[in-house]
């Protein structure tokens, strides 16, 4: 969509048009309501990050950054979730449907899994990541 260039000219276009939004980027309700209202599923999770970074944080107890941090993970999982399953999710479609449900589960998925396996007293053992640990020259628990 850019204008035709004339001949001998560079190859970068003078001025590009017709730049789309993202599909499914209308707001997720209608005008008569407040922003974060319109913007509830970008709002919902956010809350819900906010709440994980908030409990890991603020934890004082055993394992207490992990809740937190499992809770963020799930926060980016859901936005994955009503990426894929809402017609319409304003600001939280950043790209095309595809590419936001597949980065955003890649990174919730990342965020839990890591923090199962956090140390110490990992709640997940991974038998490959014991052997990784062999090869770099530490000592089998």
């Amino acid at each position: 969509m850019t204008e035709p260039r004339p001949a001998g000219t560079p190859r970068r276009p003078l001025k590009t048009t017709g730049t789309l939004p993202p599909e499914g980027s209308a707001a997720a309700l209608g005008r008569e309501h407040a922003l974060p209202v319109r913007q509830w599923p970008i709002t919902l999770v956010l809350l819900v990050v906010g709440a994980g970074l908030a409990v890991t944080w603020l934890a004082d107890f055993k394992d207490g950054f992990k809740y937190g941090l499992l809770i963020l993970g799930g926060g980016v999982l859901l936005g994955a979730v009503l990426r894929l399953v809402l017609p319409e999710v304003g600001m939280l479609a950043v790209r095309s449907r595809f590419t936001d449900v597949i980065v955003l589960t890649f990174l919730g998925a990342s965020i839990v899994l890591l923090t199962l396996v956090a140390q110490p007293n990992p709640w997940l053992q991974i038998p490959l990541l014991d052997n990784i640990g062999q090869l770099m020259g530490r000592p089998k628990h």
